[in-house]
């Protein structure tokens, strides 16, 4: 049974309704799911925000959804009822990449929600099924000062069988530059022209000179950018995506920074910073990160 409604939300929100209450098994809502890639699941959910298509909803697992989203309650109910609080027509969902990593799906997403946003979204699928979500989401800016936009650039992936050689990468250098601050060794991730680091940063220029500019400018104002913890490391090819919390002018953050990787060197980076709330004010229980090694 496939569910289909003009209206926006409505749809979504009753199919959440009926999933939830048993009447319809997440296995029938949507026809031949099986030979649905998780990727495109992924993509047709997310659009679904948008044109009110109630179909993809079942592509989550209704018995099983932890939301690490801390504006958002857990479960089906908690995804409907912020779907139903949007304005009527507002809501817009453009998917520019989205690449896979074992059970994780990655969506770099260019949203109207609530506002002009841009935000990374994070799948985990269990037998085919939607089963955990985290995601990063930051207002829309003007281009930088080399005029990238926050998703504009490269979005095919390529070098498979490089995946995980560019993983590691990734995660030594924001293990031993974006923590331990051991910039000595930077020309090892990255190359020194500004035209061999592309820079999407809405506040950060092309090459190390930009990236230097930008750190020390924070650090001067008394608000340096620190990295205290790695949680999650995902990739596919030349994408890798990097997971991390932190301080950003004096709050605690979270970081989702991807990096495009060619012959061994980060040539390309892409981010999103959010705050996390006060514990008071989040509206489930599962924490802004809570990654567990599988």
């Amino acid at each position: 049974m496939r569910l289909l409604s003009r209206t926006p939300f409505k749809a979504v929100v009753a199919l959440s309704a009926v999933l939830l209450s048993g009447s319809v098994t997440a296995g029938t809502a949507v026809e031949n799911t099986v030979n649905v890639s998780n990727k495109t699941k992924v993509v047709e959910l997310l659009k679904s925000i948008e044109t009110g298509d109630a179909g993809p909803v079942a592509y989550i697992n209704p018995e099983k959804y932890i939301q690490h989203n801390l504006a958002v309650a857990d479960g089906l109910a908690g995804f409907g009822a912020v779907l139903q609080a949007l304005p009527k027509g507002s809501a817009k969902a453009d998917t520019v990449r989205v690449f896979q990593d074992g059970d994780y799906v990655v969506a770099h997403t260019k949203y109207n929600f609530f506002g002009p946003k841009v935000g990374f979204d994070v799948f985990r699928f269990e037998e085919g099924k939607i089963v955990e979500h985290w995601d990063n989401l930051q207002e829309i800016a003007p281009a930088n000062p080399s005029g990238r936009t926050q998703l504009d650039g490269p979005t095919v992936v390529t070098d498979l069988d490089k995946t995980e050689q560019n993983k590691a990468i990734v995660a030594d250098f924001v293990q031993s530059i974006l923590i331990k601050g051991e910039m000595e060794k930077i020309s090892q991730f990255i190359d020194g022209g500004d035209d061999q680091y592309l820079q999407h940063n809405p506040g950060v220029a092309d090459g190390l000179s930009g990236l230097g500019q930008a750190l020390k400018a924070l650090a001067d104002q008394g608000m340096p950018m620190v990295f205290t913890k790695n949680h999650k490391i995902l990739g596919e090819g030349n994408f890798v995506l990097a997971i991390s919390e932190g301080q950003f002018l004096n709050k605690h953050v979270a970081f989702y920074d991807l990096f495009r990787l060619d012959n061994g060197k980060i040539v390309e980076h892409w981010d999103t910073i959010e705050a996390i709330p006060p514990r008071a004010e989040w509206k489930n229980d599962n924490g802004k990160f809570g990654f567990v090694s599988r």
